[in-house]
């Protein structure tokens, strides 16, 4: 005899809610003027995480919103351009959302692979736009200093896909 299968449906709350609370936070303490050794806190773009593990875990309309409403903080933060962050964000979300299917179920060494293609790409968008809307294009030595520490950021994007990725499986 077979037994039924529980469906463990996860809400917006557990999966989008806290997880960009956590990103804003993060954001905010990593931005705090410390110095050690003359060495800053690095800065990463933490809702990258984001907007690569949200399609893989759930196409939703709430993301999206999310991740608009968080990359125009983070411009506003930094005080860049209004929406550069917003557009990175969004086309990462865009590009994960496409190749949606292919991704689901693969190992982590090929998940990283696309999230260092959708980091360039978000941070090519970033380089351009600063690039069109400036007078001088920013340092590539500075660059590498805010990339390296998002691509390090990889085990988070992994471990959110990972722990909800199987919530809702009308989503497959």
């Amino acid at each position: 005899m077979r037994r039924p299968a529980a469906v463990r449906s996860v809400g917006p709350v557990q999966w989008v809610l806290i997880p960009a609370a956590i990103t804003l936070l993060a954001t905010l303490l990593l931005a705090t003027p410390v110095s050690l050794f003359g060495l800053r806190l690095p800065e990463p773009v933490i809702p990258l995480v984001l907007a690569f593990a949200w399609p893989m875990i759930r196409p939703s309309i709430i993301a999206p919103i999310l991740l608009t409403a968080i990359g125009l903080l983070v411009d506003i933060f930094w005080n860049m351009p209004l929406g550069l962050w917003t557009l990175a964000l969004l086309a990462v979300y865009g590009l994960v959302l496409s190749v949606r299917s292919l991704l689901i179920g693969q190992d982590t060494a090929f998940r990283f692979a696309w999230y260092v293609v959708c980091c360039g790409l978000a941070f090519a968008i970033g380089y351009g736009v600063t690039v069109l809307l400036g007078d001088t294009p920013p340092s590539l030595y500075a660059l590498a200093g805010q990339v390296v520490p998002t691509l390090l950021l990889f085990p988070f994007a992994n471990k959110l896909i990972e722990r909800f990725e199987d919530g809702d499986v009308r989503f497959r």
